[in-house]
This record gives structure tokens, C-alpha cells and sequence, in this order.
């Protein structure tokens, strides 16, 4: 395998910036960083200053593959990541079939790995088939390759499953990762409940929705000693009982969204409600988007995740009460987020944002994996080169993703990812860089 040589970069380890401007990277690892570092053969990557981050890691993407291929498929998907900055992708297992055996679990990782992309690990569903009625072989789907166990597109189905579920998956085998929804208070929702739902006339999803169902599985952490993912937190609410929860010692951790930190109820009602921004969990109001800020900032937040949900146009260009719910994102998330922070909350380090994308996540997934999200000597070499000056407008013709269905379409963003490596070995490379 050959040696490169990065020279020139500003260097984020995972938890800060550091002096060194050098990183030799040799037999897929980190060798060496300093300064001024030198290495006879070795291709030579200029940084000019540019940033050099651990490669970095979705812990929720949606490829529809196996059954929605048309839609996206993992060969797509693993390319649309690398565009985008991300080296290593987890894939819901709400695909038809879903992910609910080991079979089905390996076919994902060696369809995955033929992309020869970005790294995709499979989650496996809690639930048999996802129906929310017999808890799967989970041990051996853990053998195959699962890094966590969730039924999403849906929360658990019964709290008795969930229990049974936090007991048998103790603190060995991977983390449950919850959908936090109460389904009759989401049942024929559209928006969020509030003024956007006021405005429209459509049925609203109020924040109760979520926070009921974050309640229910701290209560059950706290009874099974268990451990226990929230995905996509939308609400105040939500964050809160986190926090809360946190500061008793619970083992619970969370996610929230690239979109959910840059849009609110506000981009549906000025986009003329246009089914682009119709997303489950709805976009809230300016005050959950805050608070959502507020515990990334505090920490109460682990990681930041895309929910890419990839849609063929023909499905998503419906009116919005008849539109699917989801937006696809891999390739200009980290843009979106780069830019809207450094316009409205440049206080907000940058090494923290990262440090969400990158190690943090890397710690919640098996330990196999929980050397990923760092740059140090012997670390695996998943690197993304981010050019914080570059600026263009978001084109989705121009995507590895089959899908369209971005309310980022014709928007000019700065700060964009322009090189991807996954175990050393260059994986994309922005056409401008060519």
C-alpha cells in the first residue's frame, strides 16, 4: 500500500486542533505527525493550510437497499458518504426485508464493501421483521457485524419489548438506538404542532410526541441497568429529560440532525410548504432548535447524524400531505453545518462540532470500531480534507446519490469537504482538486 504525505493541513485529532502540520500515512495506519516531516516515495498531499479531521462518521443513513434500490442502494449510498466527508456510514435496517437476521446483516456489509467507498456497518432491527413482536437473534446478528439494534422508522413497539430488549443487550452487545415517537400523537401528523400547523391547517406532531417516548426508555434504563440511544432529537423537551437523566448517571446516549441544528418550522412556511422540507421528526420551532444547539454545547448531545432518507423525485414532488417524510443529505450536511454556524453561532468551536461527527460517535459503536474518529500514531487512516474557503452552490444533479429530495437545492454554502480517505486509500477527490 502506498505512503502519503500530508503537509500543510491544520489538524483536528478528534478532540482538538493540534500544532503539528504533518501526518504520514503508511499500510492503511497513521505513522507519524509533526512538523516539517519528510518521506522518500511517498505521494504528497499539499494542504495550504486546509483542514485535516478524522473521517467522519454517520451513526444514521438510510440506503433502501435491499427493496427500494430505485431510491438509493448501498453501492450509491457509500459513494453519495464519501462526496460528502464521511468515511464510515450505519445503515437502518427498515429495508424490505428488514435487517432482522444475520444473513441480511452480512449482505449489507458485502455489498457495502464492494462500493469501495465509504465504510457502511449495518444496524439490526430489535423486532423480527420489524413488527414489534419477537425480540430478533440479536447475539448472533452481533456476530455478523450489527452495531446497534433499533426498529427505526418506528419506535420499539412495547415497552415490554423494549425492557426485554436493554436486558439482552446488557452492556456487552451493541446499543439499542430508539426512534422517540408516541404513535398516536404522530399518527397523520404532517408538521410540527405549532405555528407552522396553525398557518397550514395541516395536522400538527407536537414535542409531547417525542419527549413520551424518551421518557419511557429512561425509565427503563433506570430499571434494567441498561443502556440505551436516542435518535434524531427534535424537541426541547427531549434534550432536557436527557440532560436530566445524564446528570443522574444514566447510561443513555443521543443524536440529533445536520437539518434539525440549521432549520426550523419557519424554512416550511417560507418554502411555500414544499414537501422538501417535510422530515420526521417535523422541524420544530426556533425555541427546540436553540435548545438543540444548547445541548450540543453542553454535551447533553453526543453526536451529530444526517438521517439521510433518500426519495425518488416522482415519490417526494407530491403536495406535502401526500409527500414521504425525509430528506437526502450525505453530500452537503457538513457544508450546511459548517455555514450556518460560522453565520449564526460562530462562538460555537469548531473542534466541537467535529468532535461530534468524529470521536464521539466512534465511541458508541462496538469496540471493534472505537478506534475510528481519531488522528494518532497507529490510528486507522480515515481522513477528510475540508476546505473552509471553498464556496458553491448545492447542485444535486451533480450527486453519487440517486436521490434529489435536498431543501439545500440552489443554496451557496461555505466550507465543504474536498478529499475523503478510508484506510489510507483515496476514495473521492472534489472535481476542483483534480
Amino acid at each position: 500500500m502506498e505512503k502519503i504525505l500530508f503537509k500543510g493541513f491544520k489538524i483536528f485529532n478528534g478532540k482538538e486542533f493540534i500544532k503539528d502540520d504533518c501526518l504520514l500515512v503508511e499500510e492503511g495506519r497513521v505513522a507519524k505527525i509533526g512538523t516539517a516531516l519528510t518521506c522518500e516515495g511517498a505521494e504528497v498531499v499539499e494542504g495550504g493550510g486546509r483542514l485535516l479531521t478524522p473521517g467522519f462518521i454517520d451513526l444514521h443513513a438510510h440506503f433502501r437497499d435491499p427493496g427500494g434500490e430505485w431510491n438509493e442502494d448501498l453501492n450509491s449510498g457509500a459513494h453519495a458518504g464519501a462526496a460528502g466527508g464521511f468515511t464510515t456510514l450505519v445503515a437502518m435496517p427498515n429495508t424490505k426485508p428488514a435487517v432482522s437476521e444475520p444473513a441480511l446483516i452480512e449482505y449489507v456489509i458485502s455489498h457495502g464493501a464492494a462500493a469501495k467507498a465509504a465504510r457502511i456497518l449495518p444496524a439490526g432491527c430489535v423486532s423480527k421483521n420489524r413488527e414489534g413482536k419477537e425480540i430478533c437473534e440479536m447475539e448472533k446478528m452481533t456476530e455478523a457485524g450489527a452495531v446497534f439494534f433499533t426498529d427505526d422508522g418506528a419506535p420499539v413497539a412495547t415497552s415490554q419489548l423494549l425492557r426485554l430488549a436493554l436486558l439482552y443487550t446488557g452492556k456487552k452487545l451493541p446499543r439499542v438506538m430508539e426512534h422517540p415517537e408516541e404513535i398516536s400523537l404522530f399518527k397523520g401528523g404532517q408538521v410540527h404542532e405549532g405555528r407552522v400547523s396553525v398557518m397550514s391547517g395541516l395536522k400538527g406532531i407536537p414535542g409531547a410526541s417525542e419527549e413520551i417516548d424518551v421518557a419511557r426508555g429512561i425509565a427503563l434504563v433506570r430499571d434494567t441497568g441498561g443502556r440505551i440511544h436516542f435518535t434524531h432529537l427534535s424537541s426541547a423537551g427531549a434534550v432536557e429529560l436527557i440532560r436530566n437523566a445524564k446528570r443522574a448517571g444514566l447510561d443513555i446516549t443521543c443524536d440529533t440532525t445536520f437539518h434539525h441544528l440549521t432549520l426550523n418550522e419557519n424554512a416550511v412556511i417560507n418554502s411555500g410548504y414544499n414537501s422538501r422540507f417535510k422530515v420526521n421528526p417535523p422541524l420544530r420551532s426556533a425555541e427546540d432548535q436553540k435548545a438543540l444547539w444548547e445541548g450540543i454545547k453542553d454535551g447533553t448531545i453526543d453526536a451529530i447524524v444526517t438521517d439521510h432518507a433518500p426519495w425518488h423525485m416522482d415519490e417526494k414532488d407530491e403536495p406535502f400531505q401526500e409527500a414521504p417524510f425525509g430528506i437526502a443529505s450525505l453530500e452537503c450536511a457538513v457544508a450546511v453545518l459548517l455555514d450556518y454556524r460560522s453565520r449564526n453561532y460562530p462562538d460555537v468551536p469548531l473542534e466541537l462540532l467535529f468532535t461530534k461527527m468524529t470521536a464521539s460517535p466512534a465511541s458508541l459503536l462496538p469496540e471493534k470500531w472505537q478506534g475510528l474518529g481519531r488522528i494518532e500514531e497507529g490510528a486507522t487512516a480515515d481522513l477528510t480534507v475540508i476546505d473552509e474557503d471553498r464556496t458553491r452552490i448545492v447542485d444535486c444533479r451533480t450527486w453519487k446519490s440517486k436521490a434529489r429530495c435536498c431543501p439545500w437545492e440552489g443554496v451557496a454554502l461555505t466550507a465543504w469537504p474536498v478529499m475523503t480517505f478510508v484506510e489510507g486509500r483515496k476514495i473521492w477527490q472534489d472535481e476542483e482538486e483534480l
